[in-house]
Parts: C-alpha cells; sequence; structure tokens
C-alpha cells in the first residue's frame, strides 16, 4: 500500500511592520511547531500589504524584515515551501476567476470591512465607505487563493482570523458546485491555537501587541533599546513589599512565555508574597529575553543585508510554489472552459 501524502498547512504572513514579540509567540512559533505534521508552506503576503502601505522602500523594507525573521527564528528552506506572494503570478488570475463567483453580500459580512465602516461611523462620517479602498473590501478573495492555489488542507490562524478559512471553503464550495466535475478545490480547514499560544499577547500599554497601537517590542532589537521597551510596560503603583497579583501584569505574560516554567513559578510565588517589585520583574524578563536573542541577532542582520543568500532561498521557493500552483490553475481554466495549452 503506497504511503499516505501528509497533509497541506499553509500560512501567510503580511509584511506591515516589523516583527514582534507578539508576531513570535502567537504566530511564528505554533506555526513552525507544524512542520513535523505537515507538509509546510509558509508565504510572504506583501501584495496584501498595499492596501495599507503606500512607500515602496517600506514595503522592500518589511517584506525583507520578515522572510530574514522566519528564518533565523528555525524555518527551514530545504524542508518548506518558502515564497513571496507577488512572485506567483497564478495566484492573480486565479483571484479575478474567483472574484466572479463570489457574492458581494459575503464581502459585506468581512471582519475588516466591517471595522472601517463601523469606525467611519463613530467618528460621524457619514459616507460609510469613505477611505475604503478595493483592495481592503476585495482582501478576502486573495487570501482565499492563497489557500486554494496551493491545495492547502489545513490554515493555522487565531481564532480572530477564522473568518479567512471559512471564506476560502465558502468560495471553493460555489466554483465547485457551480463547475465542478472532472476538477474541484480543495476545501481547507482552519487549525486554531490552544494553551499559550491562544492567550493573546499584551504590548508596552496592557493593550492586545499590534503595530497599530504602537506597543510592540522588535524582535531583533539591540540591547539597550530592548531593555528600554521592556522597562516601558505599564505596572500599577503598588510599593514592592506589598503582594501583587502575576495575572494582571502584562510583564508578567510577557516572562510566562520567555523563562523557564521553573522561573515563572518562582516569580509568580515572589510577586504574591511581596518583596518582589515590577522593576525586578522587568530586569528578570528582560534578561531572558535577551538571552534568548543574543544569538539571533547576528543570523538575522545577515540574512536582511541587500545580496544575502536570502535572495536565492525566495528565488528557489518562487520556483516551487508555481510548481504547485500552475496545475490548479490548469484544472480551474478547463472548468470554466478557457483553452490551455
Amino acid at each position: 500500500m503506497a504511503a499516505q501524502q501528509p497533509k497541506v498547512s499553509l500560512t501567510g504572513i503580511k509584511p506591515t511592520g516589523e516583527p514582534h514579540l507578539g508576531n513570535y509567540i502567537g504566530a511564528i512559533r505554533p506555526s513552525l511547531e507544524l512542520t513535523s505534521t505537515y507538509e509546510s508552506i509558509y508565504f510572504i503576503a506583501d501584495y496584501h500589504a498595499l492596501t495599507s502601505i503606500r512607500d515602496r522602500a517600506e514595503l522592500a523594507t518589511y517584506t525583507r524584515s520578515v522572510a530574514a525573521t522566519w528564518i533565523t527564528l528555525g524555518l527551514d528552506p530545504a524542508k518548506t515551501v518558502f515564497y513571496r506572494q507577488s512572485d506567483v503570478p497564478e495566484i492573480f488570475e486565479l483571484s479575478w476567476v474567483l472574484s466572479c463567483v463570489t457574492a458581494k453580500g459575503l464581502m459585506n459580512r468581512a471582519h475588516a470591512y466591517k471595522a472601517a465602516r463601523d469606525r467611519n461611523a463613530e467618528a460621524g462620517v457619514t459616507d460609510l465607505d469613505a477611505g475604503i479602498n478595493m483592495g481592503l473590501f476585495n482582501y478576502p478573495v486573495l487570501m482565499a487563493v492563497d489557500i486554494l492555489i496551493m491545495n492547502t488542507d489545513v490554515v493555522p490562524v487565531g481564532l480572530d482570523q477564522s473568518q479567512h478559512v471559512e471564506y476560502a471553503a465558502d468560495i471553493a464550495g460555489t466554483f465547485n458546485h457551480l463547475y465542478g466535475g472532472s476538477f474541484a478545490l480543495k476545501i481547507p480547514t482552519g487549525i486554531f491555537p490552544s494553551g499559550a499560544s491562544a492567550k493573546t499577547l499584551p504590548g508596552t500599554d496592557g493593550r492586545k501587541m499590534s503595530k497599530s497601537y504602537r506597543n510592540t517590542i522588535p524582535l531583533f532589537a539591540p540591547e539597550k533599546q530592548l531593555r528600554k521597551s521592556i522597562r516601558g510596560i505599564v505596572s500599577d503603583s503598588t510599593p514592592v513589599e506589598s503582594p501583587k497579583n502575576p495575572d494582571t501584569s502584562a510583564a508578567f505574560a510577557l516572562y510566562e512565555n520567555f523563562a523557564s516554567p521553573e522561573a515563572v513559578k518562582d516569580m509568580r510565588v515572589r510577586l504574591e508574597q511581596g518583596g518582589t517589585g515590577w522593576g525586578d520583574l522587568k530586569n528578570a524578563l528582560f534578561e531572558s529575553v535577551n538571552d534568548w536573542l543574543s544569538p539571533l541577532r547576528e543570523r538575522y542582520a545577515d540574512l536582511v543585508a541587500p545580496g544575502s543568500e536570502l535572495d536565492a532561498i525566495l528565488a528557489t521557493g518562487a520556483e516551487q510554489a508555481r510548481d504547485r500552483a500552475q496545475p490548479v490553475l490548469t484544472g480551474v481554466r478547463r472548468a470554466i472552459g478557457i483553452a490551455t495549452g
């Protein structure tokens, strides 16, 4: 009996800012853990970033930074397919085809579009679509194509991103209903985080760590910058000698992800008993994060530099991705009645 092929897992990374600790805990680490179970594919979603980034140099910098980050943190390009979305033109042809079978009403219900309209409503803007571009509106279709064109089985996402996988499955189902027969798009499912990865990692102001809140702690930050960012994490004014609740502390939530279980347990006891201040916790957090980052900074700097091996890695990944995408697009073209060679 032939060995069963492993299922395909796909992860997309949008380059809209410098990667930060929240990206690592919430997305990078859990996604990399899937490589032992699935045939894993990773891509830099640079065309998705065009909905908000207008500076060409900024987009190029973020794209290279994100790619270098994933390799530095453990992605092995010899064992995975790793590519830029923009290097696979088949994605954009399929995006048009699937746009033509996707109901506008479905797009009206997309979270990002609804959130943009809600912000306008809260600001008292009469035209609720003001400032919303068609890239944002059509975003879910392009994301569905990213998934479907790679014959993806599973997509690891946070619970707040589950709609994207649901939309991909819905759009694929519609296409299969209309054109199915000898060819059908694979219906994907989501994989959702559990344990530590399911928790929202707080930023320096206590809210979810997010570039939009400007409360992130950058990955690979130099020691001086890292220390300053960690020292700036919000904390209450409880005196050093008084007992404290670690579960209300953003610094402790971060510490749980970077210190050993023994160190975390010890810090919890010390805070609850009193005599240990928030400053002591932040110092311990800095040491834990810095110890982890120290051997990685040089590797990242080498990769992100112009002319590094990153260029060859992405070029190889583009070839591999196109080899996977072309049969899917060929099947779609034949299904809809457009002749192929």
